[in-house]
């Protein structure tokens, strides 16, 4: 036979159990509270009622007058018993200064001494006691009677008192009233708690707290754990939850949870990205230094509406992309030589063949040494090969559109001047899409007047300062100075439609290793790109 192991109590039933005992304790002592508090009044004003029946009485003429007659209780039984009767106590006695009773509830009494303290009496002073006598346990007060026709003096004693048990009947009574209100207040307050329960219940799905405490757990291991960037955003567009990957991503502060998502400072793209509330799938966003992929999918909860916002990091594939483009120009270039050698090498076996070998050979050196040229001056200016590379494929592309590309007298880059950390990646990304966009702009261009004009675009590569300047310019129409800062927002391009991304990733690179770019009109009238990149300090790669 299996044994069931009993499972663990929801949260919510914990907290109804918890919240009902509490309630009962909260009512259980307020109930003992209330009794000892009622009988404490009860004993005090049944001592004050009894003060203020003795005192009455013994204040009475016809008392002091009964006192000095021969037969007192003819006189003071119906009185006592009248005053008994209005004022509701237990009993009124008087009696001599012996203690012999003149008057007693119970007539079998009269001519008997006196239960109690009388002592004090007889000293002229008003006191209370409680004391069992014939009638049982009481709160008595015994007070002089002073005959003025004696000169003051103490001629008869007054008690009057309540039984003890008459003071717990009326406890009682108070107390039955006391218990209903309890019941009352404990039913209410058990109704009020399994509504607020049964509303907690349906929030944590009848988990219990071990079950949420694990699942706070995951959820905090999850999302340290995650890569990719996590966004819960509420109904209002504030960040309610945010990983540590989301604020790599964006660049977010350790307090950004709880702003809106208008004041964080992201670029309008991205920020109407984030504040759609259509699903998003896939979009590609610039950061001030990094490619995101986003993906946007809202979510309701009643009348709350939010959205669940995923971040990819796609800058290390839009870097490899940068890569495989230059990769491809290389090859492109490698092409473009190879085909402009097939030629040359034609023209001398041509010239060879017709018998013209002394012309052959001065075609072939004017050739070579126009080839070398360019090579010896990159080379001989900048020490660092990638870049080196990098100036003659584009070089190369750029002769094949009739594009003139010239390195500027000034350039020069020693070798082990380039910090290591300071990416060859970023500076093949930088000069690469700059030439690029020069070319196409010198190849398209016209110069002022609508005069044709040699398309040329000088690249000029310094390490002098602590700074790397890399600056590229054409001869193309140039830019409208106030697109200046338009340029480098996605999207935007001179050309077709689905262009307009590298001059975004130039600006990135360079601020991804505290560089800036400058853009303003070159010499020749084209558009002409700054980029300073300092040197002492290492650029923060992702």
């Amino acid at each position: 036979m299996a044994m069931r192991i009993p499972h663990p109590r929801s949260l919510a039933g914990q907290l109804f159990a918890m919240q009902v005992v509490l309630v009962a304790a909260l009512v259980a002592g307020c109930a003992v509270f209330a009794y000892v508090t009622d009988r404490e009044q009860a004993v005090a004003a049944a001592r004050q009622r009894a003060t203020a029946t003795a005192v009455a009485v013994a204040d009475s003429p016809s008392v002091a007058e009964a006192a000095r007659s021969k037969d007192p209780t003819a006189r003071l039984q119906p009185y006592a018993e009248k005053v008994r009767r209005h004022t509701g106590v237990t009993f009124v006695t008087i009696m001599d200064t012996h203690g012999v009773r003149w008057a007693h509830p119970d007539p079998r009494q009269i001519g008997a001494t006196y239960l109690g303290h009388i002592k004090p009496a007889l000293r002229g002073r008003i006191f209370d006691e409680t004391y069992t006598g014939t009638l049982g346990s009481s709160v008595r007060v015994v007070a002089p009677v002073r005959d003025d026709r004696a000169g003051g003096r103490i001629t008869a004693l007054v008690s009057a008192g309540i039984t003890v048990d008459t003071i717990s009947a009326q406890v009682r009574r108070q107390l039955l009233a006391l218990l209903g209100v309890a019941a009352a207040a404990l039913a209410i307050g058990g109704l009020c708690a399994y509504v607020i329960n049964a509303r907690l219940r349906r929030h944590t799905h009848g988990m219990n707290a071990d079950e949420l405490s694990r699942m706070h757990d995951y959820h905090q291991a999850a999302l340290h754990a995650v890569r990719e960037g996590l966004l819960m955003l509420d109904g209002g567009r504030r960040i309610a939850l945010i990983n540590d990957g989301g604020r790599e991503l964006l660049g977010l502060p350790e307090d950004s949870v709880g702003r809106y998502v208008s004041d964080l400072g992201l670029p309008p793209a991205l920020t109407g990205a984030l504040l759609a509330t259509e699903p998003r799938v896939d979009e590609l966003h610039l950061t001030a230094e990094r490619v995101v992929v986003l993906n946007t999918s809202p979510v309701s909860s009643g009348e709350q509406r939010g959205t669940v916002v995923t971040l990819r990091d796609h800058t290390e594939l839009q870097a490899l992309s940068g890569e495989l483009d230059s990769l491809r120009g290389f090859a492109e270039a490698l092409r473009s030589q190879a085909h402009e050698a097939a030629n040359r090498l034609h023209a001398v076996v041509s010239l060879i063949e017709l018998g013209r070998e002394d012309e052959a050979v001065d075609f072939a050196t004017a050739e070579l040494e126009l080839a070398q040229a360019l090579t010896d001056q990159v080379v001989g200016a900048v020490a660092e090969p990638v870049l080196a590379a990098l100036l003659l494929g584009k070089a190369a592309q750029a002769n094949e559109r009739g594009v003139e590309l010239v390195l500027a007298p000034d350039s020069r880059i020693d070798d082990g001047v380039l910090p290591p950390g300071l990416p060859a990646r970023d500076l093949v990304t930088i000069l690469g899409n700059l030439i690029d966009n020069a070319t196409d702009a010198a190849a398209e261009g016209v110069g002022h007047g609508g005069a044709p004009r040699s398309a040329r675009v000088t690249v000029t590569a310094r390490a002098d300062g602590g700074e790397l300047t890399l600056r590229v310019a054409d001869t193309g129409a140039g830019l409208d100075p106030a697109a200046a800062e338009e340029v480098f927002r996605r999207g935007w391009s001179t050309k077709a439609q689905g262009r307009g991304l590298g001059l975004a990733l130039v600006r990135q690179a360079a601020r991804r290793n505290a560089g800036t770019v400058e853009v303003s009109a070159a010499p020749d009238g084209g558009a002409e790109f700054t980029i300073r990149l300092p040197l002492a300090t290492p650029a923060a790669t992702p």
